[in-house]
């Protein structure tokens, strides 16, 4: 299974977020599982997702995690606003930017 991590500010929004990209991907009967977390310190350290997400109310935070993520191979990306909604559009949208960084 992929696993994919949203970085946020809180969690709240983004969790939902996950919940129906993951969703999404599931009816497409692929194994990719998202998740979403709150950034109080970078989870990119501990290297447990194949991709993170960045969101648009943390997007401060892309410099140095991008740059993190080159120093440890991990893969990472931004998510734009128009992704960023728990609407088909936007969940379709999200799913596109995951595979397409994958």
């Amino acid at each position: 299974m992929i696993q994919v991590l949203i970085m946020c500010a809180g969690g709240m929004s983004s969790s939902l977020i996950a919940k129906k990209v993951t969703e999404h991907f599931a009816a497409e009967g692929k194994e990719i599982h998202v998740e979403a977390r709150g950034v109080s310190k970078s989870p990119i350290e501990k290297g447990e997702h194949d991709l993170y997400l960045i969101s648009p109310q943390v997007r401060m935070y892309y410099k140095p995690f991008s740059e993190l993520a080159a120093q440890l191979g991990r893969k990472i990306a931004e998510i734009p606003p128009q992704a960023y909604v728990p609407i088909p559009m936007g969940t379709e949208k999200l799913a596109k930017l995951i595979e397409d960084n994958l």
